[in-house]
């Protein structure tokens, strides 16, 4: 993350990846005020056995971008929501990449889903991750299938009553 006051944010992200068992690393690393910090960091991640970057910023957020030119491995950009624009400033700059430099973007604040994201592409090539992301998926279903019946059972009126 491009700096501390991102990981409220980001700490979604953190957590799927602890949920899955997914090795994983958490790191200051700001565009703006560390730039060789950064460059060192996205040039040698594949070398150290990285698979997948998140990176979360706000406001210029170039993070994600920066990072995702100087690594072969995938990057996945985070916007992060800002007091100015609520992270609409964010998601600009995270998705308007030029031509050959792609960074996938989630929507702002959605660290969580960068995280589900991330595994997915960790399960192309592992097998119990895709078992683990196939029982997620089915515990989706299941939990709106769940809530449907209690709609059912107890009408609009009642059900909205205990939300």
């Amino acid at each position: 993350m491009g700096s501390d006051s991102d990981l409220p944010t980001m700490e979604k992200a953190i957590a799927v990846c602890e949920d899955f068992t997914v090795p994983h690393e958490v790191a200051i690393i700001s565009a703006h005020r560390t730039p060789e910090r950064m460059v060192d960091y996205a040039r040698n991640a594949h070398q150290k056995g990285i698979k997948v970057i998140i990176a979360g910023a706000g406001g210029a957020a170039h993070l994600p971008g920066m990072v995702a030119s100087l690594t072969p491995l995938p990057v996945i950009g985070v916007p992060v929501t800002t007091r100015q624009l609520q992270g609409v400033d964010s998601l600009y700059s995270i998705v308007q990449m030029p031509r050959g430099i792609p960074v996938a973007t989630v929507a702002i604040g959605n660290a969580q889903n960068a995280g589900l994201l991330a595994v997915q592409i960790l399960g192309t090539s592992d097998s119990k991750l895709q078992r683990q992301i196939e029982a997620y998926r089915h515990n989706l279903e299941q939990m709106v299938l769940d809530k449907q019946k209690q709609l059912d059972k107890l009408g609009y009126q009642e059900y909205l009553a205990q939300m």
